[in-house]
């Protein structure tokens, strides 16, 4: 019973070690000889989104379009365009949604804005809702009327 048990558990573990590693995307053909030129290339992948991902960078995406844009990468670097003149060459055919970061742009200054403004909006709304709140309870004048009937319930005249 305890070898059974204790095969289970190897069992488990090792699947469990498997499904862990990660999945590589690169496949080393297509990676550069050299480590400065690899990391360069690495370094301008991880600012580009892959397309069927799309939280993934290129680098870290294994879908063919992924692939496909590594290739470019790399051929643009290769003939010798600098990170800028890559990312532009991607961005002009792909559109900005291809950047991770997105650039500053007029079309783009509402992406931009959009979290300060929401955030002053809140923060207006809220001083506005507290303002309107009073601040402590207001203290309700009785009538003499009901003065004399409290008085008479705490004397315990009309608990009867």
């Amino acid at each position: 019973m305890i070898r059974h048990l204790s095969a289970c558990l190897l069992s488990a573990a090792i699947l469990m070690l498997s499904l862990s590693i990660p999945a590589l995307a690169l496949d080393p053909g297509e990676m550069f000889d050299n480590p400065a030129q690899e990391a360069r290339a690495r370094d301008i992948g991880r600012q580009l989104r892959c397309l069927k991902c799309r939280n993934q960078s290129i680098f870290d995406s294994n879908a063919g379009i992924a692939k496909d844009l590594r290739v470019v990468v790399r051929e643009r670097m290769i003939e010798g365009d600098s990170d800028s003149e890559i990312l532009a060459y991607v961005s002009e055919r792909f559109g900005d949604y291809v950047l991770l970061k997105p650039r500053m742009a007029a079309h783009t200054y509402a992406l931009w804005s959009a979290p300060l403004v929401l955030l002053g909006l809140g923060s207006f709304f809220l001083i506005m809702y507290l303002r309107g709140r009073p601040l402590t309870a207001r203290a309700q004048v009785l009538s003499d009327e009901d003065r004399a009937r409290a008085q008479h319930l705490l004397d315990g005249e009309g608990s009867q």
